[in-house]
């Protein structure tokens, strides 16, 4: 059969199984992301038939897909949204990266792999899934829930963060030395912050530039600019994805609205490519050695993003169920895990590496949903068994082996100015209780 045909027999096979995986998943009412990595198990190396022709056509387009994951991220965001978040959530921020990034650090030192290997795996359980929490966020009614602003709020400091940390990466990962790294890291940061400061100075004029009343034009001047920046960022070994984000950074108003609604189906099609393109170079048979490592960090991570949460929630003033919410909410780990594990896996510092993210991701990003349903209600239940247990525990006898009196009952006053304050804790009618 001619290579063309073979090409276009695979490529339409794979898209058209990407679309009934998706269909599965929305009536499961779960993330496709696990079934888009093991579709890519099933057809890649050691899978069950694997690829050939279409291969080379698929890094390329999942390539694209991460480009436009972070475009459309960015255009999720205004520079001033960004600035006014790192001002106030900088706290929160340290406090994620500290508890999240740590335990990955420590299991690939603990494996053995080397520190450029616990510099990947620590941003691999670093960064939450924002496309995973946002689809359960609207899925469960909290977008209008007072701890929800929280929660947005990490997720953007730590789309923030990647614009550093992923330069710092792909330097790292290239094997250049302490100056040439510093030197790319210096570029980013300066592109940044350049970025940054157009965007707030002159965001309209850029948008302007950009606009369109013509979705075609429009389509094609802002695909064509983002991938014309992300080439050149990738020149410079800042990384096509910070190039990306900073180009959805840039535009506002109607024009990132606009892009936003014609990119999404492109978005969404070039990131299930690259799913699936992650999943065709992991081994299934390097998945079992890896899946104990994978679980014990999975377990980990997720009571540390449910700390971070709470405590972030708190620092809020929300109430504890809020806490508990925004802590179970955080828990996914999905599309940028992956990103950067993709990253250590085209560069090959770790054969094992791969695979312990594939199977940490797939933990994960189907525990994500369950955390954000059941983390409240189960914490709930805890705290009023234990405050029953104390209630009924019999007052333990004082030194002279007599018992001790049980404490009066609280006044009427008190017990009015305590429901009081209680009320007052609780969010208004619109949003959580």
């Amino acid at each position: 059969m001619h290579s063309s045909a073979v090409f276009l027999i695979e490529f339409g096979a794979i898209i058209l199984g990407l679309g009934l995986l998706g269909r599965i998943a929305g009536r499961l009412k779960f993330s496709p992301i696990p079934l888009y990595l093991l579709a890519g198990l099933a057809f890649g190396e050691g899978g069950l038939l694997p690829l050939g022709a279409s291969e080379e056509f698929v890094a390329i387009g999942a390539e694209i897909g991460v480009i436009l994951l972070l475009l459309m991220l960015g255009l999720e965001y205004t520079a001033t949204d960004l600035v006014t978040n790192l001002r106030t959530q900088y706290p929160a921020g340290l406090v994620d990266a500290a508890l999240n990034a740590l335990p990955g650090a420590a299991m690939a030192l603990l494996l053995g792999w080397g520190p450029v290997a616990a510099v990947v795996l620590a941003g691999v359980t670093w960064i939450s899934s924002s496309g995973v929490i946002a689809k359960v966020l609207g899925d469960l009614g909290r977008l209008g829930n007072r701890e929800t602003p929280v929660v947005l709020s990490i997720l953007v400091l730590e789309d923030l963060a990647m614009a550093v940390y992923l330069p710092i990466v792909t330097a790292l990962l290239a094997g250049v030395g302490l100056a040439a790294g510093s030197a790319t890291l210096a570029v980013a940061l300066g592109v940044a912050g350049l970025v940054l400061f157009l965007a707030l100075r002159y965001g309209r004029l850029i948008s302007r530039f950009v606009s369109s009343d013509d979705p075609e034009k429009l389509l094609l001047v802002v695909l064509g600019l983002t991938l014309l920046v992300a080439g050149v960022a990738q020149q410079l070994q800042v990384s096509a994805a910070v190039g990306a984000f900073l180009v959805g950074i840039a535009l506002s108003g109607e024009v990132a609205e606009g892009a936003h609604n014609l990119l999404s189906p492109l978005r969404d099609l070039f990131a299930a490519v690259f799913f699936v393109f992650f999943g065709l170079h992991t081994d299934p048979a390097s998945i079992p050695p890896v899946l104990l490592p994978a679980l014990a960090l999975a377990v980990v991570t997720a009571g540390t993003k449910i700390a971070t949460g709470y405590w972030a929630a708190r620092r809020s003033g929300i109430s504890a169920k809020g806490r508990w919410r925004a802590g179970g909410t955080l828990v996914a780990r999905g599309e940028f895990s992956i990103v950067i594990a993709g990253l250590a896996v085209t560069a090959g510092i770790e054969p094992s590496l791969g695979p312990l993210a594939t199977a940490y991701v797939l933990i994960l990003v189907v525990l994500g949903p369950l955390t954000a349903r059941y983390t409240e209600p189960l914490a709930t239940r805890l705290t009023r068994l234990t405050r029953l247990t104390r209630r009924h525990r019999p007052a333990e006898a004082g030194p002279a082996g007599v018992r001790e009196e049980e404490p009066a009952p609280p006044a009427a006053s008190d017990t009015a100015m305590s429901g009081s304050a209680t009320h007052m804790t609780l969010p208004p009618s619109g949003g959580a209780s």
